[in-house]
């Protein structure tokens, strides 16, 4: 039985509908802005609770000059991403109000375009890219993953697909770094991803399809999102972790009755009438990260103290249409890796990496270390990435994907190292020694390590996210990345969004469409040009 609510509660028909959603993911804050937007309902009927001190889930970024900046990974788009463009269309920037953060977007492209002359590196050398190294059975069996219908693949992982050989190309080293792909993960996901981004073939070597934010995400998508809900009103509730959801399930119908949620030490609870509106976010990639520093090393979080995946767990145990989160969390050492932002008082590093790599910051896209053991991968981001960044202050990011091996040069696993250690590891492959000194004495180093950073690509089935809109359910939907909608990819920004849309549009019955999904391989042109960048030479 629910308390009685905070709120006082008049009968159903005499209330106006209220909405609740569960964390403040790009997901979330999508589905709120529709909901007034296109739902029609009033900004202080909507409610968004945040376990956390901090709105944005996991576009998130963080510190300060002094201390070190924060971000624990950085998020790319490309021209068909449809729902997200949509939701930016009506978004002030942080910028510049007068325009919308999708202008913005649209205008920095234009002005910092990507054009990766060093994609892969070995050896201290650029790597010629220009052979993506396929054989000819890596096509066919390429073609043949592409073809599979997805029932078929069910929990095959890519590795169960190709030839050991396949690895070791160049494409292999391109892909898997530019989207966080890892042998052991789901052929199903690859196969989306290649699919959902053949029209980006010719041009993956040097990133010139990839759109990239002004500033990091946080600053130039969840804060100006957040200033609009803010200024019409919406609720959004710091330190509130939903801790449980009362489902009603009658006659093949599920109904949210009431939601718990703690918040300043008090267990409390709202009474959900049939026309109250329940979003969740499922799971969440960044849950439980730890941090290290120059001198620290970031120490692996093995229990899962989120709320979002011990609510999904619960919500779980109730109905199998709710999914299955334990598919997605049964192994850390193939679902984390670790990242790292690097604050330097001086240009040093990004002279010497622009130099060597022959494009400026923020034109050059990803560079992938070919031979490293962790498998790093750096980008110069133009500068100023924070919105607030002083000029004379340089801030760079980057990521190893397999941080339980070895280092090359620091003989030890990158999740055991120091800040510092990365750096040096870094360093010594790009052949800047005679640099570490003084990039080690005028940086600071902010590690992150991420238990589910990949979770959404483990092997699963079809069953084992839940749909947005559960069988039977009347007023409660899943968004985010742990939600089953088809061919559409996880690990962007666009699904969340598209998550967003499909909740809200179906609960309410708005009579506009989601955004379509692009779907270049019914384009013969796209194919024709992705057929010949294959047997490219």
């Amino acid at each position: 039985m629910c308390p009685a609510p905070q709120l006082s509660r008049p009968h159903p028909q005499a209330t106006p509908r209220r909405a609740y959603l569960v964390g403040t993911g790009i997901a979330a804050l999508a589905a709120a802005a529709y909901l007034i937007k296109e739902g029609g309902l009033m900004g202080p009927n909507v409610v968004l609770f945040e376990e956390t001190e901090h709105f944005g889930g996991s576009l998130d970024a963080t510190g300060n000059p002094k201390d070190g900046y924060l971000m624990r990974g950085g998020r790319m788009f490309e021209e068909n991403f449809n729902c997200t463009f949509d939701l930016l269309s009506f978004i002030p920037s942080i910028g510049d109000p007068a325009k919308s953060v999708k202008d913005e977007l649209m205008e920095f492209h234009q002005e910092f375009s990507w054009d990766d002359k060093a994609r892969l590196i070995s050896g201290g050398e650029i790597v010629d890219v220009s052979d993506l190294g396929f054989t000819e059975k890596d096509r066919l069996d390429l073609v043949a993953l592409c073809a599979t219908p997805e029932s078929v693949l069910g929990i095959r992982t890519i590795q169960d697909c190709f030839e050991s050989e396949f690895f070791n190309s160049n494409f292999w080293f391109i892909w898997c770094t530019t989207f966080a792909f890892a042998p052991w993960h789901s052929a199903v996901e690859f196969k989306r991803y290649c699919l959902r981004f053949l029209h980006l073939f010719p041009t993956i070597d040097s990133m010139r399809g990839i759109y990239r934010t002004r500033f990091n995400q946080f600053d130039a998508i969840v804060r100006p999102i957040v200033a609009w809900l803010t200024m019409r009103g919406v609720r959004l509730e710091k330190g509130a972790e939903v801790t449980d959801i009362d489902v009603l399930i009658q006659h093949g119908q599920k109904t949210a009755t009431c939601l718990r949620y703690k918040q300043g030490g008090e267990h409390r609870a709202i009474d959900l009438t049939e026309r109250d509106l329940v979003f969740i976010t499922n799971g969440s990639m960044t849950s439980d990260t730890s941090y290290g520093s120059m001198d620290t090393v970031p120490v692996l979080n093995r229990e899962r103290n989120g709320s979002s995946w011990k609510l999904w767990e619960r919500l779980a145990s109730i109905s199998p249409d709710f999914g299955q989160p334990a598919a997605f969390v049964s192994s850390l050492a193939k679902s984390k890796w670790e990242s790292f932002t690097v604050t330097g008082d001086d240009s040093s590093f990004f002279d010497r990496l622009e130099a060597f790599s022959g494009s400026s910051a923020g034109h050059g896209g990803l560079i992938t270390i070919k031979d490293s053991n962790w498998l790093l991968t750096i980008v110069l981001n133009a500068q100023p990435h924070y919105f607030e960044q002083p000029k004379n202050v340089w801030v760079w990011w980057g990521y190893g994907l397999f941080p339980d091996k070895p280092g090359n040069f620091v003989h030890k696993p990158m999740s055991e190292c120091t800040g510092r250690e990365v750096l040096i590891e870094l360093l010594s492959h790009l052949r800047f020694a005679d640099s570490i000194p003084h990039i080690l004495d005028s940086s600071r180093v902010v590690t992150a390590m991420m238990p589910y950073i990949t979770a959404q690509f483990m092997p699963r089935t079809g069953t084992d996210r839940p749909k947005v809109i559960p069988k039977g359910s009347r007023n409660l939907a899943f968004i985010g990345q742990f939600c089953e909608m088809p061919d559409d990819v996880v690990f962007t920004v666009e699904y969340s969004v598209r998550a967003a849309q499909t909740a809200v549009f179906t609960l309410l019955d708005v009579k506009r469409g989601v955004s379509p999904l692009y779907k270049g391989q019914r384009d013969p042109g796209i194919l024709f040009s992705a057929w010949k960048t294959l047997h490219r030479r």
